[in-house]
């Protein structure tokens, strides 16, 4: 159902206004306000998908009303209508935000079609911004000890320029979480993030999955296909475990870092990319470099910023908020009642050492809820968490 404002100072216009709507669809809901000053006080207090509003009325006029609510609630959409139009008011309510403008008598079919467009414009924006929550819930980074805001604290200045970043840490501390946020914050993210695990992929084919190939230019080529650098064009692309690529794929990241430009296997014409490259890895490439394993040129192209995710060892701190994040996460996937978890349990589960980091700890609370009392207690973790 949706749920509409008239604003219009003319009693017999409203009552005409209210029955045209109602007439094309029963099920919207329609408040009424007769001046701007009234208007506002109930944009404020209510959530409308769509205002429909005079300009000229008393005590406040409708070019303010505009105003006022894109300042409280800019997505909602304000479609103007007035008896004193000219060109130029048209202009200017467009300019302040204003979803449409139509003149005074209204056509009755271009009114009814202008709700039903800013309506679904409304109802799109809506589940847009739905998602993006969703999307950003899903690999949020959950922890306020001082080394993760101070990684957050790094985010927040590096996500909007397109400086390479090199991510390490231990295997489960979270990097690809990381790279995630760096890009959802940056003026990339309407742009895919493009992931690529270097070492789940054999390295004769390592190659093609980033750049592509022609028909015809291996064995199994039975057709051509795009590569992971052109699938991030104009995005981000997410190269997780870098330390594990071969020598040869290694040559030709280092290649399309300086030339912006990549060649598909079997083929010597250059595709221009746009791509802002994020890697990350749990080895120590310096290390790598000096056994002939990496290659340092590509180390420093890469490592434009470094961030060091901490081990969940160096973060004990965090645990009580991961634990109770997992006990809302995990019982929602599974579909079970959340269950709390009593102190003691928690002082356990922070004296642990945790090898396999957040991953670990994420699998011990997964375990904890399905094996464990209606309210974990010290004895469920003792005898579930398999740490002893």
């Amino acid at each position: 159902m949706s749920k509409l404002l008239i604003v219009e100072d003319e009693e017999a216009i409203r009552r005409v206004l209210v029955k045209i709507l109602k007439e094309d669809d029963s099920n919207y809901q329609i408040e009424v306000a007769s001046n701007g000053v009234e208007a506002v006080e109930l944009i404020k207090s209510q959530d409308f998908d769509l205002v429909l509003c005079d300009i000229k009325m008393p005590k406040m006029d409708g070019i303010e009303v505009l105003e006022k609510t894109k300042a409280e609630k800019p997505e909602l959409p304000v479609v103007m209508i007035s008896g004193h139009g000219d060109l130029e008011t048209a202009v200017e309510t467009m300019r302040k935000g204003a979803f449409d403008y139509i003149s005074k008598p209204p056509d009755l079919n271009r009114l009814l079609q202008t709700v039903k467009i800013a309506l679904d414009h409304n109802k799109l924006a809506t589940e847009n911004k739905s998602l993006k929550k969703k999307v950003s819930k899903k690999y949020e980074m959950i922890g306020d000890s001082e080394a993760m805001t101070n990684i957050k604290s790094m985010i927040d200045k590096i996500a909007p320029t397109d400086a390479r970043v090199l991510i390490t840490g231990e295997n489960g501390t979270g990097k690809e979480l990381v790279a995630h946020w760096i890009h959802e914050k940056s003026e990339r993210s309407k742009s895919p993030l493009v992931e690529v695990n270097c070492a789940a992929i054999p390295s004769e084919l390592i190659e093609s999955e980033l750049f592509g190939h022609l028909k015809g230019a291996f064995t199994s080529a039975n057709k051509s296909r795009a590569g992971k650098f052109e699938a991030a064009n104009g995005g981000t692309l997410f190269l997780d475990e870098v330390g594990d690529m071969s020598l040869s794929a290694q040559a030709k990241v280092l290649r399309a870092l300086q030339e912006n430009k990549v060649q598909r296997v079997g083929s010597d014409k250059d595709i221009k990319v746009d791509v802002r490259v994020i890697a990350a890895t749990n080895k120590n490439l310096k290390q790598e470099i000096k056994e002939k394993k990496f290659r340092e040129d590509l180390y420093h192209r890469l490592a434009v910023i470094m961030i060091q995710v901490p081990s969940l060892n160096e973060r004990p701190d965090d645990i009580p908020l991961l634990v109770n994040h997992f006990l809302k996460t995990i019982a929602k996937e599974q579909g079970v009642a959340p269950k709390a978890i009593d102190k003691k349990a928690i002082e356990i589960l922070k004296q642990y050492q945790w090898t396999g980091n957040i991953r670990e700890l994420r699998n011990v609370v997964e375990r904890l809820i399905i094996l464990g009392s209606d309210k974990i207690t010290a004895k469920d973790v003792e005898l579930f968490s398999q740490k002893s």
